[in-house]
């Protein structure tokens, strides 16, 4: 009887960032909520252990006459990572992030992200290098929002992002993975850790992205516009959960034609 092939499962490395290990590998939002209180009750079904925030949108202490959303999200007990939403050039993105150092007591690790336009919320690849690679020099930790491009993803990888974040499809739009094939090959390509970022609708949508091979997945829409937000948030969180495992166990191949589940061998009729 010849042996069978042996199969060479994915290895589960743990999901680090900024040289912190993080258990949960869903990333969530803060915005689109009806209030603070809806976001804090959201957020701990969620099981996320880093909460992303639009500086140029929310509340840090910036404004001390108005709700601070850390009062709902401790940084005690939450990574908050700025991000640059609402940029619309490196030159904005920048300051932006340099805001958040000064708000958040010198806190180097943000997401960026800078936009082309507001139709699509595509990101602008040009400014977005550029940008990347003044806050790097500045000693920021950068995880960067980008094109599905798998070249481009290993560019910004190369010089010095320390995750990268393609989009699954435009922000908010819940239209789920639209181009596997290149999130595949990022995902291939890449040393550091791949977070889907934008545009997932619903759990099956943060299964794909986990099942791919992805590290996590960031979400906000998905969860906030949701009826209940809070079952939703719970719902993402055992669909990521779902993923990886399924990733880890490695699926059977997937064949043209049937083939039975009970073998047939030694049947008496």
């Amino acid at each position: 009887m010849s042996e069978q092939p042996t199969i060479q499962l994915p290895e589960d490395k743990p999901l680090e960032l900024a040289g912190r290990v993080y258990q949960s590998r869903l990333l969530v939002g803060t915005g689109k909520y009806r209030d603070l209180m809806e976001t804090g009750h959201a957020i701990e079904a969620s099981g996320a252990e880093i909460v992303t925030v639009a500086v140029r949108r929310t509340n840090l202490g910036q404004n001390p006459d108005e709700p601070n959303l850390l009062d709902v999200i401790s940084p005690d007990t939450y990574t908050i990572l700025p991000n640059t939403a609402g940029c619309y050039s490196a030159k904005d993105a920048v300051r932006t992030c340099k805001l958040a150092r000064e708000l958040l007591d010198g806190h180097d690790l943000v997401k960026l992200e800078v936009l082309g336009e507001e139709k699509t919320l595509y990101p602008n690849m040009t400014e977005t290098l550029v940008a990347a690679e003044e806050l790097i020099k500045d000693g920021f930790k950068v995880m960067v929002y980008c094109s599905d491009d798998p070249l481009l993803a290993k560019r910004l990888e190369d010089m010095g992002c320390i995750a990268i974040m393609p989009l699954g499809a435009p922000i908010g739009s819940g239209l789920g993975i639209q181009n596997r094939y290149n999130i595949r090959l990022i995902v291939e390509n890449a040393k550091v850790p791949v977070l889907v970022d934008a545009g997932v609708g619903t759990a099956s949508d943060a299964t794909l992205a986990m099942e791919l091979g992805c590290d996590g997945v960031l979400m906000n829409t998905a969860i906030a516009l949701a009826q209940d937000p809070i079952k939703m948030a719970h719902a993402m969180r055992l669909g990521v959960e779902a993923g990886r495992e399924a990733y880890l166990a490695g699926r059977m191949p997937k064949k043209m034609y049937a083939s039975a589940s009970s073998p047939i061998d030694g049947t008496f009729f």
